[in-house]
């Protein structure tokens, strides 16, 4: 499976989807209008090791609601993903056995070197 989990009104997920062109065979899944399925978020903690490494500390509800001073289990962070699309480090890339997680320049250029290679 080849997917990219992103949220189209993001303009970050925008750049990122443009730099990585062409995408051919790969899905694209917007997390705002289609919600990730517990079985997606299980194939992502698969190759991810962890629900934390999905979690976006960065969304706004993260903040709101306090969480940095509760501590969070792996449950905890597994149930708030699937609440709110927001929580989800964006974007997910999964390619059968390499999973690229978040904006960052390196884990975009490695994505970049994998999907091109």
């Amino acid at each position: 499976m080849k997917r990219i989990f992103h949220l189209s009104s993001c303009d970050t997920c925008k750049r990122i989807l443009k730099e990585l062109q062409p995408l051919e065979d790969f899905e694209l899944q917007d997390i705002k209008t289609e919600a990730i399925t517990p079985e997606q978020l299980e194939a992502m903690v698969a190759l991810s090791g962890s629900y934390e490494s999905l979690f976006s500390k960065r969304a706004r509800l993260y903040q709101e609601r306090k969480l940095k001073d509760q501590n969070l289990t792996e449950t905890d962070y597994k149930a708030l993903i699937l609440e709110q699309y927001t929580f989800l480090k964006r974007p997910v890339i999964l390619m059968e056995d390499a999973i690229f997680i978040g904006n960052s320049k390196s884990t975009i250029a490695k994505a970049k070197e994998k999907i091109h290679s």
